[in-house]
């Protein structure tokens, strides 16, 4: 029945997806997060929709007369075609085309080309809008249905995996959940009818919960970033920081020892078995940097070149596959696997983005009328954030959900700069000629508030 019901569905939204490949955008992110055909248990799971998907979307583009754009002209754009490039050429240098190898650069592609159309396609705050909230709304629902779980269990279930896809390691899925705290939270905080507030600050603790069973600590900590950064731009950081320490400090008592444990070992490092085996690999990682630091060891090639890095205490070549690790680190994957260059345009991205979303803040926060600017500014940010940090201890250089996320903050830019462009819609904040007046800033109050007009006697 499942199987029938998701096949119904895309089959049947094929045609939109033609006309209007915004819709084709929105049910391929339906499909790579909500990870709709996992969900069924026969035929359906098979099939390659995402594929058949993309290809209508992209088809429709072509012909239509009202989405052309296929991409913005925005640097960083052109600097994750670059890193594409440069992540090609590392993989023709290597040598090597085993499947994981041309499957992995082939996936890598896709979503660099997704990602890409993004940016294209998303040209109003409405479809900005409608896309965060299915990105939302697909975390939400698994967030949901594992935290009641949690609940009924008293957290003492693991999850070994995720839903699938992108989302298939339990290291992948708690990194996703923990991007998608803020954007949970930023939905609640906007949303204007209250039975959906309430289902959206329900789903953040849901999501924490999830975090918690899959005991991945790069997504705990991941979670934290993602939580102190929202709260360092609310409007009372100091009160919010003081309510996240009694609520963690509530929540280590509740926990399960089993979890409480595994976060206690990352203090532990030297004792911790995984720990070490993760410091070693960053070991590893430092020593093919040196040996080819140009295009490093080739696109996948880490786990492949491990033996030869690694002696064992005897001086030998490791042979025994269970031995040999990841990265466990995005930045020294990237850098290690690729080459220099293609580690300079990653942390571009990541700072650029940074940087733009500062800027775009900065601009909104002197305007009237930008309380959904300065909301989606904070969100962006903190997503960003918890993926750095996770960034850090897992291995996601090629996680589909960062280079979207980009592409999402490009779009954002674009928009935001073409609003408050508009004089008359945003006019300075002033209360007479030439001067102007700071305005409390509104962190994540409700998207659709503003301050009122700037009248003679002020604002």
């Amino acid at each position: 029945m499942r199987d029938l019901l998701v096949s119904l569905l895309v089959l049947g939204l094929l045609p939109s997806c033609f006309r209007k490949p915004f819709v084709g955008l929105c049910l391929f992110s339906l499909l790579a997060y909500m990870r709709l055909q996992d969900l069924s248990w026969g035929f359906a799971r098979e099939v390659r929709w995402s594929f058949y998907v993309a290809i209508v979307m992209f088809a429709g583009a072509l012909v239509s007369a009202r989405d052309r754009s296929y991409m913005a002209k925005d640097w960083r754009c052109y600097v994750m075609i670059l890193l594409m490039g440069v992540v090609g050429v590392s993989v023709v240098i290597a040598g090597q085309y085993d499947d994981n190898v041309t499957g992995g650069f082939t996936e890598f592609g896709k979503i660099i080309i997704i990602s890409l159309f993004t940016t294209g396609i998303v040209t109003n705050r409405e479809r900005l809008r409608l896309l965060i909230w299915i990105i939302a709304l697909s975390f939400g629902f698994f967030s949901l249905k594992s935290g009641l779980v949690g609940i009924a269990t008293l957290g003492q279930l693991q999850i070994i995996q995720g839903p699938g896809g992108m989302l298939k390691d339990n290291n992948d899925f708690a990194l996703a959940l923990a991007m998608g705290v803020p954007m949970l939270w930023h939905i609640a905080s906007s949303e204007k009818r209250t039975s959906l507030r309430r289902l959206f600050f329900l789903l953040v603790p849901m999501a924490c919960i999830t975090i918690m069973m899959t005991h991945s600590r790069g997504g705990f900590l991941a979670l934290g970033a993602a939580v102190l950064y929202l709260a360092w731009r609310g409007r009372n950081r100091f009160a919010a920081i003081g309510t996240i320490t009694f609520l963690t400090m509530a929540a280590a008592l509740m926990v399960p020892s089993s979890y409480s444990e595994r976060i206690l070992s990352i203090a532990e490092y030297e004792q911790d078995a995984s720990s070490r085996a993760r410091l070693k690999a960053w070991g590893i990682a430092r020593e093919m940097i040196l040996e080819r630091p140009l295009f490093g060891v080739g696109f996948s090639g880490f786990q492949r070149e491990y033996s030869r890095f690694a002696p064992d205490e005897e001086g030998t070549i490791l042979r025994d596959e269970q031995k040999v690790h990841v990265a466990h680190n995005s930045y020294l994957q990237i850098w290690a696997e690729c080459g220099t260059l293609a580690f300079l345009l990653y942390v571009l991205l990541i700072f650029g983005s940074f940087w733009d979303l500062r800027k775009v803040r900065k601009l909104a926060s002197s305007r009237y009328y930008s309380s959904w600017i300065l909301n989606y500014a904070a969100m962006f940010e903190a997503s960003m954030a918890a993926f750095v940090v996770g960034g850090v201890f897992l291995n996601r250089a090629h996680f589909d959900l960062f280079y979207h996320w980009v592409a999402l903050v490009v779009a954002f830019s674009i928009i935001a700069r073409r609003q408050l462009a508009d004089s008359t819609m945003y006019p300075e904040r002033s209360t007479g000629p030439g001067k102007l007046m700071r305005v409390k800033r509104r962190g994540l109050g409700r998207a659709g508030l503003a301050p009122r007009p700037a009248t003679s006697g002020g604002a």
